[in-house]
């Protein structure tokens, strides 16, 4: 599923994230928000590398504002990391894919080149 991060809503959140097997890293994002497209593409590349290790769903903030607000995003882009219903990790803003991905390395293992 290359090029296309699924979408979580509020209605769905529970099932999709909190009872996933593995860990699933939410992308708190708008349409509006800068940094929040330009980081885009890396969520893209890894969520494409590391699919079997980590799921990544994208949730705007603005269509679904009731998971926002119960878990305290205040600013975007905030990726949280969800792991047996829990909230585990957030990363707040923009950062570069390396960044992210030494952010994650709990939860992917790294692959050689």
């Amino acid at each position: 599923m290359a090029g296309t991060l699924k979408n979580v809503t509020d209605a769905d959140f529970d099932a999709e994230v909190l009872r996933s097997d593995k860990p699933v890293l939410v992308d708190f994002w708008a349409e509006w928000c800068g940094p929040c497209r330009q980081i885009a593409p890396s969520l893209e590349a890894i969520a494409a590398e590391y699919g079997e290790q980590i799921e990544i769903v994208k949730l705007n903030i603005d269509q679904n504002p009731d998971t926002a607000a119960k878990y305290g995003v205040m600013s975007i882009p905030t990726l949280n990391v969800y792991q047996g219903g829990e909230v585990v990790k957030t990363i707040v803003g923009a950062k570069p894919k390396a960044a992210i991905l030494r952010d994650l390395s709990d939860f992917v293992e790294a692959k050689t080149v």
